[in-house]
């Protein structure tokens, strides 16, 4: 019995160690401080992590203690005599040499170090240390690794902060299945701080920039981004994602303050490995009070920080769910957040906004998932949602609404106000459009001065002084009638030419602001469109706005059940696809409602705003490629953004369908639908497409010089074309040359060159401009009345 018993007590030495939990990893991580007996005097070191490389040439290197048995941070310091350190990052191409430029003055990295501070959970740390045992010439100072330790450790906090998510489900997660990271904060002697990041879950692996505040938030300037060498060479296939989601069920409570109380339920499908913590977003007014997966209570941990949110580019609150154990690869479970917060805000008089539209419940990626929405609200309010209805019912002060969502979309989105509702009449779908009976209080005119009626009876300086009076308030649902009308055709018109939506309900409503959104089944339309254009702020009654309100805005945000919500961008720099196929989309509308001059009229307009100058000089087109996406925002120029994701891009897509014609043109968007439906597509798979539809005896080269200088560079030239025709009919010799400038030597674009006759139609022969005049000749049967330039044909400034 002795012997049994002593096994028994030597039993638990035998057994493996508990797994630790989120919590205790995480107190583990802010407990491992630099490990002064783990600095080391290096010479010649060097740190290559694939495009990026780190020359230690004379400092100190000091690493912190093992988390979890991995080293995941380290510090060099050139603070000696003679100290160095270079880290050099060569840009592959030549939109991200210029985006180096614009930021840094110099096309590549190559900057001297003063401080480098390595975070890394792909075992970077534990390799470096393993190079510096190695050297002959290392030495361990423990003094100075004292020093160090003391002086730097605020910032190791500081920086590691923005990655303890990151670091504690990496460690979580067996080796084969994590998407490593490697960052570096450093301090050069010329740049002053800036980061540089290899990270597998982007789709462009490495970046460098500097994190700075902009209008108000932290984001970073991206100096250059692009996929690492690995990718480059398809030597590194895109990683298979840890887990999906594939069904949504929520339940939702809104209170008689309209703070919300919600239970999201998720289908979530594993991946090739086994995990035991997931990672979601949510918008920053909810916040998670518990989880469960399969019934079980999950470990949660909140931990973020301005720059985790500026390398997400997101405002959203990042979090983690972790169990004991791991869930199987290849197996299905159910997630079930509890979560809270308050996302409506009242803009006044009875009109409400919704913030988190997109981000109201836990989501991970961009997965395509089915929604079952139940939404318990006060009953005096009108709530909408996509989706077939299931159920509508009150219950005592509350009303019940409940709908499905029985095909895959991507985002589901709702709105609330005291609405009027008028239906559409597009055949075959059934359309709700929903106005504000009030107006929100920023539409609703201040008092103004009304000067006292003339009158020939005398009155007293009293009687005859200014009156204040209230100027009549606008109606909010002046045009709601002709907003279902247009939402209707316009409807009908895509569907007539891109194939059917994802849904076969589409529900608009009002929401305060200047903009629109566009999601599955809901369109947010602006206040602004439901108004006469009359009645609308004195600002906002040129001409042009006026367009765009009473017209565009609307016709853009329903072009989005297509462009953004049945085919997807594949990444931020494809992202111009949505907005700008959307943007066009609406001309093609409005081009079959008003004409081609109407159309024309607005691209005229639309080139005006690109090539206007800032104080520096610079036009804001060139600001940088369509191809920068959101790193537009913070180049420095104001609307370049806006400006040239759809303004530029409606005039890319505008040139397209002039290069390949109309009909072409129109069968290549249903077939960009038709082979990217609920897919995404990159900007490379769409140029592809457009080769597909080009004229007969047409080179694919005419396409790539098309997206080579408006997609992927910046520039819009002057042009100039001279002629001359020598001869007599029938044969009549035209010559001529057409000239570019103020543009870089590499830019050529092709130009319809008309060529017009007394009798019968025009002729139009494509030419390619060049800075010294490139040649064309054509023998001609008649004498030509005019040769010009085709009009509203290329992008070039007047």
């Amino acid at each position: 019995m002795s012997r049994i018993l002593a096994l028994l007590f030597l039993l638990p030495a035998f057994l493996p160690a508990a797994a630790p939990t989120a919590a205790e990893l995480t107190r583990s991580l802010r407990e491992a401080g630099f490990e002064p007996d783990e600095c080391y005097r290096v010479r010649d070191l060097t740190f290559q992590k694939e495009d990026i490389r780190v020359y230690f040439t004379d400092g100190y290197l000091i690493f912190t203690k093992p988390v979890a048995g991995e080293r995941v941070a380290a510090l060099f310091s050139a603070d000696v005599e003679g100290g160095d350190a270079e880290v050099l990052l060569f840009p592959p191409d030549r939109g991200e040499r210029m985006s180096m430029v614009r930021f840094t003055q110099a096309p590549n990295l190559n900057e001297h170090l003063l401080t480098a501070l390595l975070i890394a959970t792909d075992g970077s740390v534990d390799a470096l240390r393993a190079n510096v045992l190695q050297q002959e010439t290392r030495r361990k100072d423990p003094e100075i690794g004292a020093m160090l330790a003391d002086k730097w450790a605020s910032t190791l906090r500081n920086v590691r902060t923005g990655f303890e998510l990151r670091l504690v489900q990496e460690l979580l997660t067996p080796p084969t299945g994590r998407a490593s990271m490697t960052f570096f904060a450093m301090n050069g002697k010329q740049l002053g701080s800036f980061d540089v990041l290899h990270d597998l879950r982007l789709r462009e692996e490495v970046l460098a920039g500097q994190l700075m505040e902009h209008e108000g938030r932290y984001k970073y300037n991206v100096w250059t981004s692009f996929p690492s060498r690995d990718a480059r060479s398809g030597a590194r296939k895109e990683p298979v994602p840890g887990f999906t989601l594939s069904r949504y069920r929520i339940d939702a409570t809104l209170d008689a303050d309209l703070r919300m109380k919600v239970t999201t339920r998720a289908t979530v499908r594993m991946g090739p490995t086994a995990l035991r913590t997931f990672g979601f977003d949510l918008a920053h007014a909810m916040r998670v009070t518990s989880v469960r997966i399969d019934g079980q209570p999950a470990e949660l941990l909140f931990q973020d920080s301005i720059r985790a949110r500026a390398l997400r580019g997101s405002d959203n609150d990042a979090f983690l769910a972790t169990l004991a154990e791991p869930l199987a690869a290849g197996s299905e479970h159910e997630f079930e957040f509890e979560h809270e917060g308050a996302v409506i805000t009242r803009a006044g008089n009875g009109v409400y906004y919704v913030g988190a539209r997109s981000n109201w419940y836990p989501r991970a990626g961009a997965n395509f998932a089915t929604y079952e929405l139940a939404f318990r609200y006060p009953k005096r309010l009108t709530l909408v949602t996509p989706g077939d209805l299931v159920e509508d019912r009150v219950e005592g002060e509350q009303r019940v609404t409940i709908r499905r969502i029985a095909t895959p979309i991507r985002i589901a989105g709702f709105n609330l106000g005291e609405y009027e509702r008028v239906a559409g009449n597009a055949v075959g779908f059934a359309i709700d459009v929903y106005g504000n009976r009030n107006l929100e209080n920023a539409l609703i005119p201040k008092s103004v001065i009304v000067p006292p009626v003339p009158t020939t009876v005398p009155r007293s300086p009293r009687r005859d002084s200014v009156i204040p009076a209230l100027a009549p308030t606008p109606d909010p649902l002046a045009r709601l009638r002709s907003v279902a009308a247009d939402v209707s055709s316009s409807l009908e018109f895509y569907s007539s030419l891109f194939g059917p939506p994802a849904l076969k309900t589409l529900t608009v409503a009002p929401i305060p602001g200047t903009f629109g959104q566009g999601f599955p089944g809901l369109v947010y339309l602006s206040t602004l469109a439901y108004m006469n254009p009359g009645e609308r702020p004195a600002a906002l009654r040129e001409k042009n706005l006026t367009l765009f309100f009473s017209e565009l805005l609307l016709a853009h945000e329903v072009a989005h059940q297509w462009w953004g919500n049945v085919v997807l961008s594949a990444s931020y720099r494809d992202e111009w696809l949505s907005e700008s196929l959307a943007s066009y989309s609406a001309l093609l509308w409005l081009e079959k409602k008003k004409g081609i001059k109407a159309v024309e009229s607005v691209l005229d307009e639309y080139r005006n705003l690109l090539v206007q100058k800032g104080a520096d000089g610079r036009t804001v087109e060139s600001a940088g490629p369509i191809m920068w996406g959101g790193r537009l925002e913070t180049t420095g120029v104001a609307e370049a953004w806006r400006a040239i994701t759809y303004d530029k891009g409606a005039w890319i897509l505008h040139m397209l369908r002039r290069r390949i014609g109309d009909d072409r043109f129109l069968k290549m968007l249903a077939e960009l639908r038709r082979r990217h439906e609920l897919r995404p597509v990159t900007t490379e798979e769409f140029a592809a497409i457009a080769k597909q539809f080009l004229p007969p005896r047409t080179s694919g080269e005419v396409i790539d010089s098309l997206f080579d200088n408006w997609v992927y560079s910046t520039g819009i030239p002057t042009l100039k074309l001279k002629f001359s025709s020598k001869g007599a009919a029938p044969a009549i010799k035209l010559t001529g040359t057409v000239t570019h400038a103020e543009v870089d030597d590499d830019f050529g674009a092709d130009v319809p060159v008309e060529i017009q006759f007394p009798k019968g139609p025009s002729q139009v022969v494509w030419v390619r401009s060049s800075s010294e005049g490139t040649p064309f000749s054509l023998t001609l049967k008649q004498a030509p009345k005019a040769v010009v330039i085709g009009n509203l044909s290329v992008l070039a400034k007047r």
